[in-house]
């Protein structure tokens, strides 16, 4: 942490002798932080190895055998506008996008793995078995001044050089029933900022997610996916569809905490699952034919060595076992709740599952 308490300092005055410093905010050029003080994962959301015990009576739930349940799920999306172009398309809700390719999702691992390396990044997660990939924290550093102090020492002083920002990606593949793939993006990211008025430390907290770096970084994969830039500029500029909040609100059923949509089964999974990777829950596997999706959680607060949520995330990971979780999609017409199960599929009413109730509803309003 002691170099990167300097680093405000030394930037301002990079910034002060500089006569015009140029930030490129087309231009993106991330550099993957792991070479210095990694920025661990929060501890309530803790990633541990795989294990066998989470079933589901009538059916695997693996995120390889999701096709069979996914053959009752409409194909289309509803309230989605989309963009098509060869076997590729983007399809809108709001501000959220995604990708839906005519591949299966075998053949599209390795090229989206071999995407995000290609950009500068470390993949902290990818597990084929689940679907899901998750860069570590990196830094863009286009957003650095180019002035004449950079340019000419940048080489001897780059380490102490930073934007005091760090983003982390999650990439979801969701397999369809016609043997395609979905494919999710989401951005979460910090921002360093002084610890105290004496502006002697800093520390690290939670920025709002990007949708436009999410979108940039969806059109970036579809060029890799075999669309020419022009056309993927051309498909991704296009005007958004208008977007519909999910009326998403806590309320208590049966003496549980859950969250109430005005949403029908297809969006009210796909906002769930959006809201669980911007969040950053770690998500060990998923069920869409039993609208379950399995997790890990950590309660902030019950390792008294362990200072909280962001604020100690240079530090080691927490040493409390993580729980497991069920968060459960039920709908019928359009109307869906979410609830949150035990490890035995039994429903959840402790302060955890409030809190997680909480977490989720918020993400979706």
């Amino acid at each position: 942490m002691k170099a990167a308490t300097t680093r405000p300092g030394l930037l301002a005055l990079a910034l002060a002798l500089s006569a015009c410093s140029v930030f490129d905010g087309d231009k993106i050029d991330y550099k993957s932080a792991t070479k210095g003080s990694t920025l661990e994962v929060p501890p309530d959301l803790t990633q541990l190895p795989n294990d066998s015990r989470y079933t589901v009576a009538g059916g695997a739930v693996s995120a390889t055998a999701l096709q069979a349940g996914q053959a009752a799920q409409p194909a289309g999306t509803v309230n989605a506008a989309a963009l098509a172009l060869g076997d590729v398309r983007i399809e809108r809700d709001g501000q959220k996008r995604w990708l839906v390719v005519r591949r299966p999702a075998d053949q599209l691992w390795e090229p989206v793995r071999d995407f995000w390396q290609a950009n500068g990044f470390t993949l902290a997660q990818a597990d084929a078995n689940v679907g899901i990939m998750e860069t570590d924290w990196a830094e863009n550093r286009a957003k650095l001044p180019q002035d004449f102090i950079r340019s000419t020492l940048g080489k001897l002083l780059e380490s102490l050089y930073s934007t005091g920002e760090r983003d982390k990606f999650r990439t979801r593949l969701e397999r369809r029933a016609d043997n395609g793939t979905e494919i999710y993006i989401t951005h979460r990211g910090l921002i360093e900022v002084y610890g105290s008025a004496s502006k002697d430390s800093t520390v690290w907290q939670p920025r709002p997610s990007d949708p436009e770096l999410e979108t940039e970084f969806l059109r970036r994969l579809m060029v890799k996916l075999g669309i020419s830039q022009e056309q993927s500029r051309a498909i991704a500029a296009t005007s958004d569809a208008a977007p519909r909040a999910p009326s998403a609100r806590m309320a208590t059923v049966d003496q549980t905490p859950v969250v109430q949509l005005d949403e029908g089964f297809d969006r009210a999974w796909r906002l769930v699952g959006l809201a669980l990777d911007r969040t950053g829950f770690t998500v060990e596997d998923r069920n869409r034919a039993e609208g379950t999706y399995f997790v890990r959680y950590v309660a902030p607060g019950t390792d008294k060595k362990e200072p909280g949520f962001f604020s100690k995330l240079f530090g080691a990971p927490s040493a409390t076992p993580p729980l497991k979780y069920r968060i459960v999609v039920r709908s019928q017409g359009e109307a869906s709740t979410v609830s949150v199960l035990d490890a035995t599929g039994a429903p959840e009413a402790s302060a955890n599952a409030e809190r997680i109730v909480r977490v989720l509803a918020d993400e979706m309003k």
